[in-house]
């Protein structure tokens, strides 16, 4: 969530929300999401946070936030989980709307409990007004009709600020997390390098990377969960153009699928009003897919809105889909 939509969120009711949607989305695509007021350490319950930097070929420079769980590294080798907007994910006191995801609240008595597999959070720093042209999939937007690229394209976030503030670097993206990110906690840090012990997550333009990388390198990953997944794409509910693709895209890809494992919700309210009848379609090409039933889930969480708290509240049900012990190696 960024600046712009909760100042939108406040003015209005839900049913006057509705009543204004283009104008919500014009202002709260979630463009610029995510900017931490600081840069210090984010202050965790439990474990530590070490920070690391890069400067990937084709993208904008970013921090990476890797938290490590309290009692670090007995437990390894330990499974990695890759999650984007790294600056909202740990302390509330660091991001610009005083809300994180807070992920080792919920994952450190996890882990300790038996309830998950020990696993470490490499949380990927967006890159402000980048954060568009990295989280959209690639593909999926350059198989869209050129009319609507061209809209696109041409469309502003606000005045003077274009929606795409480079050429689209999904793929670019894509090829850092699996290439030099990876490489570099791989050699850094006791995890096994097993494809399936590696996972994605992300919420919105996030659950759509998560997904996009999931299913452009599948040999890489063992499951990626997609909080609030911005099914449209865009600011503008009323252009389809990208989630009919985005549709196509899973029917292609889908079927390469082996164990790995797809977790995909919503809440009702705010943004999320919107992805209700959009996951409905999805589901409907999962369910029409070679995936077993107990490789993906969809869920919708009804009265919940579009906020790191709302993410927050269950993280637990999409770690446990991943990351319970019995869930090893992608097995069923």
């Amino acid at each position: 969530m960024n600046q712009e939509e909760y100042a939108v969120m406040r003015q209005f009711s839900v049913s006057a929300r509705l009543q204004v949607l283009p104008i919500l989305l014009l202002l709260s695509a979630l463009l610029m999401a995510g900017l931490a007021s600081a840069d210090g350490l984010p202050a965790v319950e439990s474990g530590r946070i070490e920070r690391l930097e890069f400067a990937p070929a084709g993208l904008a420079a970013r921090k990476v936030d890797v938290w490590l769980p309290a009692g670090y590294p007995k437990d390894a080798p330990y499974a990695t989980l890759y999650m984007h907007d790294g600056q909202m994910l740990f302390d509330a006191g660091t991001t610009w709307n005083g809300q994180a995801w807070e992920v080792e609240r919920t994952a450190g008595p996890l882990i300790a409990s038996g309830a998950l597999r020990p696993f470490i959070v490499v949380g990927i720093w967006n890159a402000g007004e980048h954060r568009y042209r990295d989280y959209l999939p690639q593909r999926v937007f350059e198989a869209m009709p050129e009319d609507a690229r061209a809209r696109w394209r041409a469309a502003e976030r606000e005045p003077g600020q274009p929606l795409f503030a480079g050429p689209p670097a999904a793929d670019a993206y894509v090829r850092f997390l699996v290439g030099e990110l990876r490489e570099a906690i791989e050699s850094r840090y006791a995890v096994s390098r097993a494809s399936q012990d590696r996972f994605l997550m992300g919420s919105s333009m996030g659950g759509l990377i998560s997904l996009y990388a999931l299913l452009e390198r599948p040999r890489h990953f063992g499951g990626a969960a997609a909080l609030s997944t911005h099914w449209p794409g865009s600011f503008d509910p009323k252009d389809d153009s990208f989630a009919q693709v985005m549709r196509a895209y899973l029917r292609e890809r889908l079927p390469i699928l082996d164990r790995q494992r797809i977790w995909m919700d919503h809440g009702t309210e705010t943004l999320d009003a919107l992805y209700p009848p959009l996951q409905r379609e999805v589901d409907l090409v999962f369910q029409a897919s070679p995936l077993p039933p107990t490789q993906w889930q969809s869920r919708e969480y009804p009265g919940t809105n579009h906020s790191e708290q709302a993410w927050a509240a269950r993280l637990a049900d999409p770690l446990r889909f991943l990351l319970a012990p019995d869930k090893k190696l992608g097995g069923p």
